[in-house]
């Protein structure tokens, strides 16, 4: 069956009340032949997201009007693989103590870009087998960094990673430590190997139809309006991160997005 995620708005509701809604849904699913895989809830936004296995959008909301009345407005259909990698899990959170409760996840994630600068030229100079091999330099350095930040890989972009991440202020770290470890790659190598990084923060299901669709263009286009070397941030990111040091960069007309955008950038040196 297609899976699908809704988003709610859930304003001035409790965790215990999602959780309560969340149990309403799982008594009445058998009837309608769906399964409610997991929630997210973020209570400062007042924003929450379902994860349904459903014939249909009409019979996983026809549960929800039984269980609660709470029909959500905005549905997509959806990848499991690819909730996995955005979102990190595809079912209930285990607790973290046999008698406690899962921690509630908000479902707010930051989403990277990396770029190898100049990856055509790249290859024009060294050929195909000798950028391959840059390319896996590149990976193999960005990956490291995912792995130490709690980083996941979303995809890879031919000549770039895009990840995502729980933690706001690790997608940064991460990013920092991308650019280092480039630096101290390039002291050693005749050929420099150059990133540019974006990152923006947003939810699953927006005014897109494609899960984090708005905040994955973003991030894209943050990254490629980056100088060499540079990290360029969305406000969105510079509002959810602590201590961080972020430059303002002004105000930004990017390709796809109808208002101009406020952009900052991360010294990593």
């Amino acid at each position: 069956m297609p899976i699908f995620l809704d988003r709610h708005n859930l304003t001035g509701l409790s965790a215990a009340d999602i959780a309560e809604a969340h149990r309403k849904d799982l008594e009445v699913q058998e009837r309608y032949g769906v399964r409610f895989l997991t929630y997210w809830f973020d209570e400062a936004r007042g924003t929450g997201f379902c994860l349904i296995d459903a014939p249909n959008i009409e019979t996983a909301m026809r549960v929800h009007d039984e269980a609660h009345g709470d029909v959500a407005k905005d549905v997509i259909e959806v990848d499991l693989s690819a909730v996995q990698a955005f979102l990190g899990r595809i079912a209930d959170p285990e607790p973290k103590t046999p008698a406690g409760k899962p921690a509630i996840d908000r479902a707010l994630r930051a989403i990277m870009f990396t770029d190898i600068v100049d990856s055509t030229g790249m290859t024009h100079r060294l050929g195909d087998e000798r950028a391959v091999e840059m390319v896996r330099a590149h990976d193999a350095l960005v990956q490291r960094a995912l792995k130490d930040n709690g980083g996941r890989m979303v995809k890879h972009t031919g000549d770039g990673i895009m990840a995502s991440f729980d933690d706001m202020n690790a997608s940064v770290v991460c990013a920092r430590a991308i650019q280092q470890a480039f630096a101290a790659f390039n002291a050693s190598s005749k050929e420099a190997l150059r990133v540019r990084i974006g990152i923006d923060a947003g939810e699953p299901v927006s005014d897109s139809n494609d899960l984090f669709g708005a905040t994955v263009q973003m991030a894209a286009r943050l990254c490629q309006m980056a100088d060499p070397d540079a990290i360029m941030i969305s406000s969105t990111l510079q509002e959810n991160v602590s201590g961080v040091q972020a430059a303002s960069r002004g105000q930004h007309r990017l390709k796809g997005f109808a208002a101009t955008v406020d952009v900052y950038s991360v010294e990593w040196r």
